[in-house]
């Protein structure tokens, strides 16, 4: 069986897990320190937070940011749907933007629009999809033209970058452009600690308001109490969340971040080779990156006719590929908002065809060779 993704743990993994397994801390304990400041410094951000998955990085990133009921924030459509319901936990209203039919990424021009009619706008969720990085200094643009604030999507982009109008290299999450972005660890994602999720930003203000809130908004720290009784004691500031990690999970991430870089370049031979397989079948479009660009390839979507027909196909070949997504202004719950097909064409011909084929780091060659091979035969025969 050919997953479209999988996890990669190795015996350093297996044993830095057992080893604080058998430590003092199974949580709130050294090594989500230790996996923050490490994340930090790969991304590039003054600061991290490590939470209990990438929904509760992009709820605590909107809280912190001061989402309010009645509040506007511009997301993309074709994205996981907690983009757009970390706004909606919040009673704040979803604002859809269409997306680029090249990149597949929220379209900025369409978010400049829609800040042009919806003056109450406050901010702005775009999303690394796919792995690729939106281009963050064009966006910052228009986010400061319009007084918006950005929490960046990067779950699918830890690692990808873009090269700004003065030649410098932007990684995702290093804070330069957004206020502050969301990762996930889940098992398919480009690191795995079972779930989990992070958040960076260069604010320092936003970086503890991010601490306390995941932690049911309480402090410790002497300089934010209002008395102090003791060493015991601590305050409720705000109403928030227990979004912790615990000590195990994030010594698995911290083992898989040790690797990261390998494993995004054997993502990128993966899709070379996709790439250059697939070049001379009409039926198939490959996914667009342009020069100043280097993609996380968190997924490798094709486009194709007969999409329901090949997944189908490939399934009794026992190669099981997916769909990355399902326009979330057509799902149910939006629908009951007002949203309805027809309202995003790009968004929704673009889910008409898509496909994600198998990317991960441990997919052998003779496997992908077999992947490429019984999709070619499906269009030739």
């Amino acid at each position: 069986m050919i997953p479209y993704g999988k996890q990669h743990i190795t015996d350093d993994d297996i044993a830095a897990v057992i080893e604080t397994l058998q430590s003092d801390f199974l949580t709130q304990g050294p090594k989500i320190a230790e996996f923050e400041q490490a994340f930090a410094a790969y991304v590039g951000s003054s600061y991290a937070v490590a939470v209990n998955n990438g929904t509760a990085a992009l709820h605590l990133g909107v809280l912190a940011l001061g989402l309010q009921p009645h509040h506007k924030v511009i997301t993309t459509p074709i994205t996981f749907a907690a983009s757009a319901n970390c706004i909606q936990f919040c009673g704040a209203q979803v604002l859809f933007a269409d997306i680029d039919p090249h990149t597949f990424l929220i379209d900025i021009n369409q978010v400049e629009a829609l800040c042009q009619t919806h003056k109450d706008a406050v901010g702005i969720i775009p999303v690394d999809f796919a792995g690729y990085p939106v281009h963050m200094e064009q966006l910052r643009s228009v986010a400061q033209k319009y007084g918006l604030w950005i929490l960046e999507d990067a779950c699918h982009a830890p690692g990808a970058w873009f090269t700004d109008s003065q030649g410098t290299t932007q990684l995702c999450g290093n804070g330069v452009f957004a206020d502050a972005t969301a990762f996930s660890f889940h098992p398919v994602k480009h690191i795995a600690t079972g779930e989990g999720g992070m958040i960076t930003t260069n604010n320092k203000e936003l970086y503890e308001k991010l601490l306390m809130l995941r932690t049911h908004g309480i402090t410790r720290n002497p300089k934010l109490l209002h008395e102090n009784h003791g060493g015991w004691y601590y305050e409720m500031h705000e109403l928030g969340y227990n979004y912790r990690i615990t000590d195990f999970q994030c010594a698995l991430g911290i083992s898989q971040l040790k690797r990261a870089q390998a494993s995004l370049l054997r993502r990128n031979q993966i899709a070379h080779h996709y790439t250059q397989a697939f070049a001379q079948c009409k039926h198939i479009t490959t996914p667009f990156v342009a020069a100043n660009v280097f993609h996380a390839y968190h997924l490798y979507v094709i486009q194709v006719p007969n999409r329901k027909e090949l997944y189908d196909y490939l399934r009794t070949k026992d190669i099981f590929t997916q769909v990355h997504y399902i326009p979330v202004h057509t799902m149910p719950y939006y629908k009951a908002q007002g949203y309805k097909q027809g309202d995003f064409p790009i968004a929704e011909a673009y889910y008409a065809t898509c496909l994600s084929l198998p990317m991960y780091p441990s997919l052998q060659q003779h496997e992908q060779d077999f992947v490429i091979s019984t999709i070619l035969d499906f269009y030739t025969s």
